[in-house]
């Protein structure tokens, strides 16, 4: 679908999606993103569009020399990873229980963390460079180095999931869901705290949404942290990817692996559009650039897609970064059951207890609606269904 345009007070606002299906706390939100004076050109709205906290989640902001860092949020670089193995659905045992235990054994999830040192120089041959950049980092992290290493592999929780899953054509895929853990947290927490003290952001219309500006040492220290943050989130999920490809080697000894995509969705870029160069924040949206692929996941019963991007220029090269909730996980946990939680993950080997209930399908929106959204922003590359569901 052509993008809707809702005037703005400073930008427009440009929605993949139809307007009255945006709930009106997440309104009022983009308008007060398209609101700010640094704000360039539109606020790209992707499809899976919901309130969030910071910004909202499905928004593409960019910016002239500014960069909010509650709009990136805590989590960041968060983001997927999947590869396409040799497998098909017929090398998978009958019960997959086994191998779903196999996979929790060998990556923590939750609060727990690798006792030892997980990374290997089989995940990157440069980790030393990468640990002694630590030390350059704001120093409220510091004393968190070893939960650090520790964490590096590790799942989390919430809404980050390994999967073992099924194209259309029955091979199997991992994909896997997470971000910068800890550490990516207690730097975003920090930063946003110093954001909202600045004196240029006392006005704003959602202090919220408070900026650093180019030029001053606040901006610097924070694209200095947040840059080794996302750098982390992508050696935590390829860790990730690397034990559970491990797991499948022990069971599948002559199993092979496409090379992985890897995408973030919550991070900012300095990249060039309508032949400025702004910065990007992308807050639940991938980058989709002409040809490049991407992973827009699901929720935990419902299947995921492979993308490639259509370079979009009005979309700042971006698309949704998954289905998207359609109701709080409080609203989730009021309305349904552990009952409803079994009968919706009919088919998929996962936690079905009460625990889990806030990430039942039902509370999300519609994937294959959100996907038919963004036709042209992307094109479907292949179609996932879940077998094996991990969570935190």
């Amino acid at each position: 679908m052509s993008a809707t345009t809702i005037p703005g007070k400073h930008v427009d606002i440009r929605l993949w999606t139809q307007p009255e299906t945006v709930e009106g706390q997440a309104m009022a939100q983009l308008q007060n993103i398209a609101a700010l004076p640094w704000v360039f050109k539109h606020v790209a709205v992707m499809p899976d569009v919901h309130y969030g906290k910071g910004a909202t989640v499905g928004s593409v902001i960019a910016m002239r020399d500014a960069v909010s860092p509650a709009a990136v949020g805590v989590d960041i670089g968060c983001g997927m990873s999947a590869v396409r193995t040799s497998l098909t659905a017929n090398d998978l045992p009958a019960g997959l229980a086994k191998l779903r235990s196999d996979i929790e054994a060998a990556v923590p999830v939750g609060f727990a963390a690798h006792k030892a040192e997980a990374f290997t120089g089989r995940d990157a041959a440069d980790w030393p460079t990468f640990w002694k950049a630590f030390d350059d980092l704001t120093p409220v992290v510091r004393r968190n180095e070893g939960k650090a290493h520790q964490q590096m592999g590790t799942l989390g929780g919430g809404n980050h999931f390994i999967e073992i899953c099924l194209d259309e054509a029955k091979q199997v895929w991992v994909m896997l869901h997470s971000g910068s853990r800890g550490i990516g947290n207690i730097l975003a927490q920090h930063h946003i705290e110093v954001a909202r003290k600045l004196a240029h952001n006392q006005d704003l219309p959602d202090r919220d949404l408070a900026v650093f500006l180019a030029g001053t040492p606040q901006m610097a220290a924070y694209r200095h942290d947040l840059t080794w943050a996302q750098e982390y989130a992508r050696r935590n999920r390829a860790v990730m990817l690397r034990l559970v490809c491990d797991v499948l080697r022990k069971q599948f000894w002559q199993v092979k692996f496409d090379e992985p995509i890897s995408v973030h969705h919550n991070y900012v870029a300095e990249e060039t559009h309508f032949g400025e160069q702004v910065l990007v924040t992308r807050k639940g949206a991938i980058r989709a650039g002409r040809g490049e692929l991407g992973v827009i996941p699901g929720s935990m019963g419902t299947g995921s897609y492979i993308v490639r991007g259509l370079g979009n220029p009005d979309s700042f090269e971006s698309a949704s970064h998954g289905a998207g909730r359609r109701m709080s996980r409080n609203k989730a946990k009021q309305r349904y059951t552990r009952d409803d939680l079994i009968e919706q993950t009919k088919g998929v080997e996962c936690r079905k207890d009460s625990g889990v209930v806030d990430e039942i399908p039902a509370a999300y929106k519609d994937l294959d609606e959100v996907i038919r959204n963004q036709d042209d922003l992307v094109e479907v590359v292949a179609k996932l269904k879940q077998v094996i569901c991990v969570k935190g």
